[in-house]
């Protein structure tokens, strides 16, 4: 029998707000969490969210049943997931383990269950970024989504010399994962819209975070930013005064086929996120743009194409234009120009907690 782990109890309010509002879980539904060793205390947090509004729940552990980094899930992993209504994921992320996480997902969209994406969820995280008001992130992601739906390209241009036109094809869907979890599963923290663009042209400065492995390897680069000169929506170049970073970025965005193509387009829209943290699962849904190389999440985009990796790169404080439209100045949204305002902020939850890790 699985010994509960102890938790801060500074996990409650992330944990039911993931539970009983981005998820919405009622009494009736099964509830499947799949955690690896280092995140379990978060997932007891979110195992007693649900116990607390009486849903059955099963927890299991990555490393009770695979050796890691695991490229793929066993049976006795994958099969609680045909028992299950609400499945979430939360694990810190492996170099070599997108393949595990593509095995989980698809079966999930198969199944068309009702999914948060928990990739490397940090205490931190969920007495930050988990605790916005994910209502309120949702009513922005839309407002920005009926302008994006319409787009034919998207400026980027930030203070460290990001330099980026995004054009994009009417055929592929823009898609919303603001926290509020209804028509496709989403990331928790949630807070961006994003699709796979027809093509992206020029520079884009990394000087916040990288995803996958990156993300735990390297932290918060903004001291050691990385330059992407892109064409034709292909990495063309990356230069990094970082050159261990410069070289294993360089080999990942080549071990496949559209390794190195621009797979994701995002704009992130939680206003409760204010900062990098050197943790892509949060720093992406800061107000801004970020982009990904390789799979352009077909099954949700209509993107024709797919890739066996995906790595975020992040810019900050972008301007950003919309057509015409400019929506961000200096990583701010122009409140005016979305019809929404920012003073619910000074009652949010949300805070900075330094809690280690």
């Amino acid at each position: 029998m699985m010994v509960q782990a102890a938790y801060d109890s500074r996990l409650v309010p992330g944990a039911r707000n993931a539970i009983e509002v981005c998820l919405a879980v009622q009494s009736h539904q099964r509830v499947y969490i799949l955690a690896d060793r280092v995140s379990e205390t978060i997932a007891q947090a979110l195992a007693d969210a649900c116990r607390r509004v009486g849903s059955p729940i099963r927890l299991e552990i990555l490393e009770d049943h695979v050796e890691r980094p695991a490229t793929s899930l066993c049976e006795a992993l994958m099969a609680p997931l045909e028992h299950s209504e609400v499945v979430l994921y939360c694990v810190r992320p492996m170099a070599d383990e997108l393949s595990h996480r593509q095995q989980f997902v698809g079966t999930v969209e198969r199944m068309g269950l009702r999914y948060a994406h928990m990739v490397g969820i940090t205490e931190s995280i969920m007495c930050q970024g988990m605790r916005a008001d994910f209502r309120k992130v949702d009513e922005v992601s839309k407002r920005l989504l009926e302008h994006a739906r319409r787009a034919s390209k998207i400026i980027v241009r930030s203070r460290f010399g990001t330099d980026l036109v995004a054009t994009f094809d009417p055929d592929r869907t823009w898609r919303k994962t603001s926290g509020i979890i209804e028509e496709v599963w989403s990331n928790l923290p949630g807070g961006e819209i994003f699709t796979a663009p027809r093509s992206v042209d020029g520079v884009f400065v990394v000087d916040g975070t990288i995803g996958d492995h990156f993300g735990p390897k390297y932290g918060l680069i903004n001291h050691t930013p990385m330059v992407l000169h892109i064409q034709g929506g292909y990495l063309q170049a990356a230069t990094c005064a970082n050159k261990d970073l410069e070289r294993e970025f360089w080999g990942y965005c080549h071990r496949h086929r559209y390794s190195n193509r621009v797979g994701e387009f995002a704009i992130g829209t939680n206003l409760a996120v204010f900062e990098f943290t050197g943790n892509l699962l949060q720093d992406e849904k800061m107000p801004g743009v970020h982009i990904a190389f390789g799979d352009p999440y077909g099954s949700q985009t209509g993107a024709d194409w797919s890739c066996g990796t995906h790595v975020d790169v992040i810019t900050g404080s972008c301007d950003i234009w919309i057509d015409s439209l400019q929506v961000m100045e200096k990583g701010i949204f122009l409140a005016d120009q979305l019809g929404f305002d920012y003073s619910y902020l000074f009652e949010d939850p949300s805070v900075v907690l330094d809690l280690e890790e």
